[in-house]
């Protein structure tokens, strides 16, 4: 089988966008609701909503690669680099400080030609404390460059990437293609989604770096979302794919056998309009949130707002299995009696809805007021 990079008429994609005519505008649609949602925010709560988002690509496209990471240390390192903190954080998860460099960068940069020396940047900040691969430079390796899962003895290769001579010229073309391709290039792409899917596949089918390639190639589709559409986007792609990692990497693999990528461009605008309606939820929950604190935040003693801001850091999705006396003990570090009595008067205020009974009593977030 040949790779799409070894046909002919690589890398000339072509596709038929009539059967995502409705999605795109779907999108367009979406994006201006959002757009219009947050810019009725204070200022405050714009930039929470922002760093939320952030907050969520940052952890999501490490977590699709396999690693977790604190997400304390990754707010801290997005809030350090947009000089938030009069004090910067200390961070301790070297990766989480460099995936947050690497958000706040992508956010701010995004009207830029992409070059070289950025994806270096981008790579050395990824991969700052990585001690056992070639770091801000291209792969130089000899043997192949392998997409592979499955145990050992029974691996199956996905795709396999060209040799890394080839690199330094496919990434000047694909370089070239990204600029040329932006608002007011000679080949100018309009439609945002569909821009940003080409590049991911473009990229991730070079695969340049030694290790790093599918954080960046979904920090290269941000940018083009962002510079087609004029602003930095507001949406997280890597939580939505994270959801469903089999059907990403399916359609990329698929899609990296032939350079006809109508079905990879309708998965990858399926999922861009899943993120934008997913960040709409966003905003609103952080608007109910605001009204929330409004309401009980002089009703409520530090040990149940410390709760209540821990459940709902888990945003508009909620706290996993609700809130319980256990939790609430392992939180707080008090008594089972105190617990109790804790979660009572968050029931009585209405700060929460109980459900269940006995061992099974879980507290919910009463957020639609």
């Amino acid at each position: 089988m040949k790779y799409n990079w070894q046909q002919k008429d690589w890398p000339v994609f072509t596709f038929d966008l009539q059967e995502i005519d409705d999605t795109l505008f779907t999108f367009a649609e979406e994006t201006g609701r959002t757009g219009g949602m947050l810019n009725a925010m204070s200022e405050d709560l714009q930039m929470e909503t922002v760093i939320n988002t952030m907050v969520a690509e940052a952890i999501k496209t490490s977590e699709i690669e396999g690693e977790y990471l604190n997400r304390e240390d990754v707010v801290s390192s997005i809030r350090n680099n947009l000089g938030l903190n009069k004090k910067p954080d200390t961070i301790r998860d070297k990766k989480a400080r460099g995936v947050g460099q690497l958000m706040v960068d992508v956010r701010e940069s995004f009207p830029e030609p992409l070059t070289q020396e950025k994806l270096f940047l981008w790579h050395e900040m990824l991969m700052a404390d990585d001690r056992y691969i070639q770091i801000g430079k291209w792969r130089t390796h000899q043997e192949p460059m392998q997409v592979i899962s499955g145990a050992m003895s029974k691996e199956k290769i996905h795709f396999e990437a060209p040799p890394s001579a080839q690199v330094p010229a496919e990434m000047t073309r694909f370089i070239s293609w990204f600029n040329n391709t932006a608002p007011g290039g000679i080949n100018e792409i309009k439609k945002a989604p569909v821009r940003a899917a080409i590049a991911h596949l473009y990229f991730e089918s070079i695969h340049p770096f030694e290790d790093g390639n599918g954080r960046i190639g979904r920090a290269i589709a941000e940018k083009a979302l962002s510079q087609t559409l004029g602003r930095p986007v507001l949406l997280s792609l890597s939580r939505t794919i994270e959801k469903d990692k089999k059907s990403y990497y399916g359609a990329l693999e698929r899609a990296q056998q032939d350079n006809q990528i109508t079905k990879w461009i309708k998965y990858f605008v399926d999922t861009t309009l899943a993120a934008q309606k997913q960040a709409g939820e966003l905003i609103e929950f952080i608007l109910r949130k605001a009204k929330f604190f409004d309401r009980f935040k002089n009703e409520l003693n530090e040990r149940q707002l410390k709760v209540i801001k821990r459940m709902m850091d888990a945003g508009p999705e909620g706290f996993k299995g609700g809130m319980n006396a256990n939790k609430y003990i392992s939180l707080t570090k008090v008594s089972k009696a105190t617990a109790t009595r804790d979660l009572q008067h968050l029931s009585d205020t209405g700060a929460v809805l109980v459900q269940g009974g006995g061992r099974s009593t879980r507290y919910i977030l009463s957020m639609d007021i």
